[in-house]
C-alpha cells in the first residue's frame, strides 16, 4: 500500500512583506510630509534596497510557492518599485534637467498609480485591513503623481501624509496576521467574513 508524502508547507511571508512595505513608506513619506530636514533623505536608500525592496521581493517570491497569485503580484511588484526608486534617486535624478525632471518623476509614479488603481479592485476579494492598505496606497500615489507633474510642494505633503496613514495601515495588517497566527487565534481583526487564526492578509486571491 502505498502512501503520498504530505504537502510541505510554509510560514505566511504576508506579515513579513507588509511590515517592509510599511517601513519604507512611512520614512519616505516623512520627508515628503516635510516632517524631517530634507538633507537627511538619503536615509530611505538602505530601506528601499533591503527591507522595502529585497524583502518584499522575497516575501513575493515564497506567495508564488503558496500559490497564491495576488500576494505574490503584489509583493513582488512593490519590492521591485522600491529597488527601482533607489536606483532612480541614486543614478538617475540629479542627472535629468533641472527644468523637466519633475515630469520624469511623475512618470515613475504614474505607472505605479495605475497598477495600484487596479490592485485595489482585486483587494476587493481579499479583506478589509488589506483593502484599506490598497485604497489609501492608491490615493497616495495618484497624489504624488498630480503633485510632480504640477510641481506642488503642497500636494506633495498631501500625498506624504497619505503615505503615512498607508504605513499605519500596512503596519496594523502585519501585527494582525503575526500576532493571530502566532496566538493561534483571532486577536485583531482582519474585517473578513473568513478571517481565522492563521489567515493572511493576502490570502483569499489566488
Amino acid at each position: 500500500m502505498s502512501t503520498s508524502a504530505p504537502a510541505p508547507t510554509i510560514a505566511d511571508p504576508g506579515p513579513l512583506g507588509l511590515a517592509g512595505f510599511a517601513a519604507t513608506t512611512f520614512v519616505l513619506s516623512s520627508f515628503n510630509a516635510n516632517l524631517i530636514d530634507a538633507s537627511l533623505e538619503a536615509v530611505v536608500l538602505p530601506l528601499a534596497l533591503f527591507y522595502g525592496g529585497l524583502v518584499q521581493l522575497l516575501a513575493g517570491m515564497w506567495e508564488f510557492r503558496k500559490g497564491n497569485t495576488f500576494g505574490a503580484t503584489a509583493f513582488c511588484s512593490y519590492g521591485a518599485f522600491w529597488l527601482s526608486y533607489a536606483g532612480y534617486a541614486k543614478f538617475v535624478a540629479g542627472g535629468l534637467p533641472a527644468d523637466t525632471a519633475h515630469q520624469a518623476t511623475g512618470l515613475f509614479l504614474l505607472i505605479w498609480a495605475i497598477f495600484t488603481v487596479y490592485m485595489t479592485v482585486a483587494a476587493l476579494r481579499t479583506n478589509g485591513a488589506l483593502l484599506a492598505v490598497f485604497v489609501a496606497l492608491s490615493a497616495t500615489f495618484v497624489v504624488l503623481t498630480v503633485a510632480e507633474f504640477g510641481e506642488s510642494s503642497g500636494a506633495t505633503k498631501v500625498g506624504g501624509w497619505l503615505g503615512l496613514v498607508t504605513a499605519v495601515l500596512a503596519w496594523y495588517a502585519s501585527f494582525a496576521v503575526v500576532t493571530n497566527s502566532t496566538w493561534k487565534r483571532g486577536v485583531l481583526p482582519l474585517f473578513a467574513a473568513a478571517d481565522t487564526a492563521q489567515g493572511g492578509p493576502v490570502e483569499g486571491a489566488h
